[in-house]
Formats: C-alpha cells, structure tokens, sequence
C-alpha cells in the first residue's frame, strides 16, 4: 500500500472532508476509537478540546492507505496494516478513526489518529515518521505479493509525470489530464536543444512562452492558464535559464494573455466550443450510468444492512431465550450451565458477526468489479477526450498561422486606405488657404 500521512489541525473541517460524498461513489465510517463520542465531527471537536489545554497546534496525524488499483483488499487485511503502523508509530494505544472511501472502482482507507497523550497532556513525537511508513510499505507489498513502485524501492526511479495538487487543479481548470500536460512538456523539452526551438515546440501544442512574474519562464495557453516551465519539465531553474536565455526578450504572462485574447474571434471561439462540446458528448454517456451504477450499489448496501439487522436482532432473542431464569436460573448458575450457556451464546454471535462482514464484503467485492470495469471505459473516453483536446491546441495555432497573413494584408490596407484619406483632405484644404 501507498502511505501518505501529515501533521494537521483543524480537526471538524477534516472530519466533513473524509465525509463528503461529493468526489466518492461510497463513504464508511468503519471505527470510532478512544473517544467519548461515536461520530467524526464529534469525536475531532472532542480532539480540538483536549489539544487546546496544549500548545500543539498540529494535533491529529492523518494518513491514507491506497493499496494497488486492481487489487481487492479485505477489511481485515486494511486493520492488520493500520495496526503495523501504529506499532511502528507508537500510536498503538491513542484515539483513533477509521473510514474507507471507494472512488473509481477502488477502495482506499483514512486513518486520523490524537497525537495528544491524554494522561501527560502532552503530543506524541512523529520524529522520521516518512521513513518509518515508506518501511511499513514496502513490508505490505511483500507480505502480499504486490508490484512495488519504483519510486517505493529507490527514490531515484520516481515517476517524473507525479504531480502535486495544485498541478491537477490547475489542469483541471484547463479540461486536461495533469500526468498528459506533464508529459507533453518534457517531450518538448527532450526534443528541443535551443530556447528557439523550445518555444516554438510549445507554440505547435498551443502555449506561448513568456516572462513569468514570479518565476523566470512560463506558458500561457489560450484559456489563460499560466505553467510553470520548471514544474512541468522537471528542469532545474539553472538548466532552464541556460538554455531560454534572458527572460526579458519574451512578452510578459499578461502581454501574451491579452495576445492570445486578441486572437480569439468569434468564429474561432465557436469553433472551440464546438470541439468541446464534441469531445465531452462521449463521456456524459458514460456519466450518466456511473451515477445509475452508484445509486444502484447504495441500494444493495442499504437492503443488506437491513437485513442483516433484522436476523441479529431474531438470532439475539433466540439466545437470550436459551437463558433460564427465575429459580431455574439460579440452580444453572450453581450447576454452571448458565455459563456454558453464555459462553455459547458469545460465540454463535461472534460467528454471526464475521458471516455478516463476510457477506458484506462479498457485495462489496462484487460492486467494485462491476465499477473497473465501468471506469476502463470511462478512462478509454476520458484519454480519447484529452486528445482530442490537445489536437484542438494545435488546430489554434495553425488557425492563427494561417490567419496572420491575411490579417496583415487587411492591416496594410487599412493603413493605405488611410493615408489616401489623409492626402485628400490635404488637397482639399490647399485652395482654400490660398
């Protein structure tokens, strides 16, 4: 499993995050641990309460537990992995929760843990807490037979198309794949050996090179958006400035947004729409019966759980109806039959609870199949659709190209028209001022 974890506050914002069923086909909240309360929200205002009569401002230690994309994680196999790390962690006795998320036919784990030790009032110490979960990882991915990544096994081998949470938001804003705009970028960078040639490997995809505010170069492409050329090419800034040269011979960020506003005619802007809308006809197909799919899975979940509390609540009588009482009761107390009893009773409703979570899971397994496999053909659309989007970059600059001589022959005209204009009301005026 891929394990992600920081240091945090805010402890109710984090709860309506890990519940929000906005970004996921499912929510659980599987455990509530260490806390008066038995729901998220409370159980983090509790945790605030007690880390304010502290000064630890980062009082919760939050962490993620994704386990390969194609592979069918039991719960019990998500527990046995939280309790490694809270071994390796030293986390093992404090107040913890536990929910799982299912987003894209894939189940992943959050884990919020107080670090504050309720009996010192102090926070417990997450010294080298990376190297010991990158430990634990790659212990999980061969207790399991797993393909390690790369970048797991030596640092050095990490995918250079991995991108930050700002990079995606902002590819997102501009409809593309953030792992397919890296990508293009370091292609254009391999394949160019000058400044000149890299900038006009950009301007063939659709961005523009230009003076950055902050940072020495940038991109602009015909959205607006502004990228960053260290970010996306994985250059260093020294590398970068070696070869583009000086910063100040390319039009500022808002010099080449206004230019590329220029450019944006009507046509061209119904164009783009055109293509837009072309390329996004496919996917909300595809939508749609991801939503049906999901309402339909949440229907199944519901009915099971139903029925799985209507049978434990017939199976809870039918034991307690095994207890004797009244003078009878008393004499089995005495024989000890009362407590064989019990103590049969105590195991069938233990063996109850694991054929429950087994069934449970079962459907689950099964939902999960069902979504791959949706989300193999939402992810064939969604690539097609990002191709299609970066062929329409290209098809604006070749658009411009094309458009610029003869917007140049009607700026020559004017400009000729004009001095005619000129000329004439001069000769107009001679006799006059004869």
């Amino acid at each position: 499993m891929i394990l992600k974890a920081k240091e945090r506050g805010d402890g109710p914002q984090l709860a309506r995050y890990l519940l929000a069923m906005r970004d996921n086909d499912h929510v659980e909240l599987h455990d509530v641990r260490g806390f008066a309360s038995d729901d998220l929200l409370g159980a983090f205002h509790e945790a605030d309460a007690i880390a304010s009569g502290t000064r630890c401002r980062k009082h919760l230690f939050s962490m993620s537990l994704n386990p390969p994309a194609d592979e069918n994680v039991s719960i019990e196999a998500f527990e046995q992995a939280i309790s490694q790390i809270e071994e390796k962690l030293g986390l093992a006795n404090q107040p913890r929760a536990i929910v799982f998320h299912e987003k894209d036919g894939r189940r992943h784990a959050h884990v919020v843990w107080s670090r504050i030790d309720a009996d010192r009032m102090r926070a417990l110490n997450m010294a080298h807490y990376k190297v010991k979960l990158r430990d634990v990882s790659q212990q999980l991915y061969r207790e399991h037979g797993w393909d390690m990544p790369r970048g797991l096994e030596d640092r050095s081998l990490r995918d250079p198309l991995n991108f930050t949470r700002a990079e995606w938001q902002q590819a997102r804003r501009a409809g593309l794949d953030p792992k397919q705009l890296k990508a293009l970028f370091q292609k254009c960078w391999k394949q160019s050996d000058s400044g000149a040639a890299f900038e006009n490997a950009l301007k063939v995809r659709g961005f523009t090179l230009a003076r950055g505010d902050r940072r020495g170069f940038v991109a602009v492409d015909y959205c607006g958006e502004i990228y960053s050329i260290t970010r996306l090419t994985g250059a260093k800034t020294k590398e970068v400035a070696a070869r583009l040269g000086d910063p100040k011979k390319l039009p500022s960020a808002d010099e080449a947004r206004a230019a590329m506003a220029a450019q944006m005619t009507e046509q061209l802007q119904s164009f783009i729409k055109d293509a837009e809308r072309e390329a996004e006809r496919g996917l909300k197909v595809l939508l749609f019966r991801r939503s049906e799919m999901t309402g339909r899975h949440r229907h199944e979940r519901q009915a099971l759980k139903e029925s799985h509390e209507e049978r434990w609540l017939a199976e809870t009588k039918e034991r307690a109806a095994r207890l004797p009482r009244g003078f009878s009761g008393i004499w089995h107390r005495i024989t000890g039959r009362y407590g064989r009893i019990k103590k049969q009773n105590e195991h069938e409703a233990w063996q109850a609870t694991l054929r429950d979570r087994a069934e449970r899971e079962s459907l689950i397994v099964r939902q999960l199949d069902e979504r791959r496999a949706l989300q193999q053909e939402i992810q064939g659309q969604c690539e097609q659709q990002q191709a299609d989007l970066l062929l329409l970059r290209q098809d604006i600059t070749r658009y411009h190209d094309m458009a610029a001589p003869e917007r140049e022959r009607e700026d020559n005209k004017s400009e000729r028209e004009g001095r005619s204009r000129s000329g004439r009301r001069r000769r107009t005026r001679s006799p006059r001022m004869e």
